[in-house]
């Protein structure tokens, strides 16, 4: 039996019905993201769909017997800078899971600046790379196949002559009804994505859910997708690899100097722990910003593949991955960092983000105090504590970086 867990129905509709899941029993249901943003339905979602949301929730998830087969995220906006990795996390939670994970994204939109010229807003092709890099270390598809849109070269210098520029050049499917906000389902990159779901299902159907996962990017179209992305890449990249962000705001040292920035913490009974230590440098991600979630919690986990990780897991890193709300200066003559506070950000912030989830915390009540529909809720929450129960960013950066640093506190990880 063939499950479809969606945030939007028509969207599950769209890919029940341009793929082979027409042709098996389905059923439908709503997934809540998380316990954080819906506390009174988040406990409704069996453990096997959990384990994926546990960064952030795709759009779409297919299971089969009780067993995640793919996961797809779409969407509409303009990939530019840090914005094509706004939802890096969603795909590297699905992918470390071992599911499949296929990301809609468009080429290039059309945008209005107030101001400024109208323009293309075009891919940043880093994402690629990205992407590849998690296929690579978890060998399970993470794909990323084009939002249909008007032919960019041929209205790259008039895109108001564009056939769809009202709707930034975007292709939506033609039945408005039943396929609302849905991508062209006739354009050539959405029947190679089909294409995929079909494989994928097609390898379900022959070795089941596990081993087919074994099989899939030694899949032809897979394969033939995956080179596909490789070369986006390098027609896309105008310029070095380092030079695009968000590696742009990354900065290597060597761990010294992370070591005796954190040295101010140490004390007779307290030593910074061999985590950090083992490695011998340090990325540094730096976010001249006040402190907030998106972009940034996609960004982190995209450079987490692209510059730290070697293996499945934060503990295979080559290099520590810091996080730094500030402007950086590095002191070479002391061999340590100093972080101007430039945005006014505040580990008080963060403290005060993690404080404002504690409303969702039931654990702190008496049993008496329970609605019977808490009950199950507070069982989740036995089990899992508050992995669920925090806002999303704080999920994100809590989860992949080994430090997290601010102008006035610090937090790290010893193992």
């Amino acid at each position: 039996m063939y499950r479809v867990w969606y945030s939007t129905e028509s969207f599950a509709d769209y890919i029940i019905d341009n793929t082979y899941l027409n042709k098996f029993p389905i059923i439908k249901n709503k997934m809540y993201e998380s316990d954080a943003s819906k506390p009174n339905n988040f406990y409704l979602m069996p453990d096997h769909i959990r384990k994926i949301l546990y960064l952030d929730a795709p759009d779409l998830i297919v299971e089969k017997d009780n067993e995640p087969i793919f996961s797809i995220e779409v969407t509409t906006e303009a990939g530019t800078g840090h914005n094509a990795f706004q939802r890096f996390a969603r795909i590297a939670a699905s992918v470390e899971n071992g599911v499949p994970s296929f990301y809609i994204y468009p080429e290039g939109a059309i945008i209005h600046r107030n101001g400024k010229d109208i323009g293309w807003d075009m891919i940043n092709p880093l994402i690629f790379k990205a992407l590849d890099d998690v296929m690579s270390l978890h060998n399970i598809p993470a794909l990323l196949y084009y939002f249909p849109s008007d032919e960019i070269k041929v209205y790259q210098n008039c895109p108001l002559s564009a056939p769809h520029h009202i709707t930034k050049g975007l292709i939506f499917d033609n039945d408005i009804l039943k396929y609302s906000g849905c991508p062209d389902s006739t354009a050539a990159s959405m029947i190679n994505m089909f294409n995929s779901l079909n494989e994928i299902i097609n390898l379900t159907e022959t070795y089941g859910v596990k081993n087919a996962r074994k099989h899939m990017l030694a899949n032809l179209i897979i394969r033939e997708h995956r080179s596909f992305m490789n070369s986006e890449l390098v027609l896309k990249s105008n310029k070095p690899l380092t030079e695009m962000s968000p590696l742009t705001a990354v900065k290597e040292v060597s761990t010294e100097y992370l070591l005796n920035y954190l040295s101010k913490y140490e004390n007779n009974s307290y030593h910074i722990g061999e985590l950090l230590r083992r490695r011998e440098n340090t990325i540094l991600y730096q976010i001249n910003a006040k402190f907030r979630g998106d972009p940034y919690p996609g960004c982190v986990a995209a450079i987490d593949y692209l510059k730290c990780r070697e293996g499945v897991t934060f503990e295979d890193r080559k290099f520590n991955l810091v996080m730094v709300w500030g402007k950086i200066e590095i002191d070479e003559v002391k061999k340590t960092l100093i972080i101007h506070n430039e945005k006014n950000s505040s580990i008080n912030d963060f403290f005060a983000d993690v404080k404002n989830c504690s409303r969702h915390n039931l654990l702190i009540k008496k049993y008496s105090d329970l609605k019977n529909n808490e009950i199950p809720r507070y069982m989740m929450q036995v089990r899992y504590g508050s992995t669920y129960s925090k806002a999303k960013h704080i999920r994100v950066y809590s989860y992949f970086c080994d430090v997290i640093l601010f102008p006035d506190g610090s937090l790290w990880r010893d193992a």
